[in-house]
């Protein structure tokens, strides 16, 4: 992509982002956020309308009645954003998944930064592709949004674990971390995500959100006839008979089954979590998201 070219992609972006995280998103944001980066202070018994996560069991074991963990705000947060660059993002209908990643995540980063936050990015397919250092400020957001729209990544499949890997590993700070993808990686036998374990572990430390980015192509398949698909991230190619009815019914089973446990594993590990689609507006799930946690 030419320098011009880019320079001006970018600009639109934040145009548009910007304008939302101003004046839609920005209250929302702080409803939703300003009490997931916490400094622990105490134990106390647990009251009525008090967060059940925030539960010590612990403390509740040893004195049989239920405890919370007391937490002070901290002045600055960090909010880290896990990308997914994979292959499949190159897929949409309307618009590529890997575009309204993008445009999700600048949302997000201006939001943060009205908010006084640091935000930091791993950007990852089927391995870490670029890790760049939570900062302030507009520039460095739009760096960010500059790597999103040009990057080429050295992976082209899926592996969710990697980044959630990574971030326990690096972020010692209890954070706030996005992590955008398709969630396009489960077991082939058994349609559970692979990445269940880390995704539990990176929650206990950090305060996980999920954001699944999918096109509506993906929920059914269409009767066309005879048809030659590509894998977008193993590259390999396979003839389908979409005119098949069972076939059809098979690809709609795949994608229910791996919708509901993709689902049950956010639940179980305690993450909020919302589906944007490619051909509809991200605004109204991004502020039903918000309007949740807060």
């Amino acid at each position: 992509m030419e320098t011009a070219e880019l320079l001006k992609r970018v600009r639109k972006i934040e145009i548009k982002t910007r304008g939302l995280s101003q004046h839609i998103f920005a209250g929302q944001y702080h409803s939703a956020f300003k009490g997931r980066g916490m400094a622990f202070s105490e134990v106390r018994e647990y009251r009525y309308g008090d967060d059940i996560r925030s539960i010590d069991w612990n403390v509740t074991a040893r004195y049989d009645k239920p405890h919370v963990k007391i937490f002070e705000e901290e002045r600055e947060l960090t909010v880290m954003l896990l990308i997914d660059v994979s292959g499949s993002g190159q897929f949409g209908s309307t618009t590529l998944k890997r575009q309204t990643a993008t445009e999700i995540a600048a949302v997000l980063a201006f939001a943060a930064m009205h908010n006084n936050d640091k935000i930091g990015v791993i950007l990852f397919s089927d391995r870490i592709n670029k890790f760049i250092p939570p900062q302030k400020g507009r520039k460095h957001i739009l760096r960010i949004i500059s790597e999103l729209l040009h990057f080429e990544p050295t992976g082209a499949n899926t592996d969710v674990s990697q980044a959630l890997q990574f971030l326990t590993s690096t972020t010692k700070k209890r954070c706030t971390a996005f992590v955008i993808s398709d969630f396009i990686d489960a077991d082939p036998t058994t349609r559970a995500p692979r990445f269940a374990d880390a995704i539990n572990i990176a929650s206990s430390k950090h305060d996980l959100v999920g954001i699944r980015v999918y096109d509506k192509r993906e929920t059914a398949m269409p009767a066309v006839g005879l048809v030659k698909f590509k894998d977008a991230e193993s590259g390999q190619y396979q003839w389908v008979d979409t005119s098949s009815a069972s076939v059809r019914a098979a690809y709609a089973r795949w994608w229910a089954d791996t919708s509901e446990q993709l689902k049950a594993t956010f639940t179980r590990a305690h993450v909020d979590w919302t589906a944007v689609s490619t051909d509809e507006d991200y605004v109204k799930p991004l502020l039903l998201l918000f309007k949740r946690r807060a």
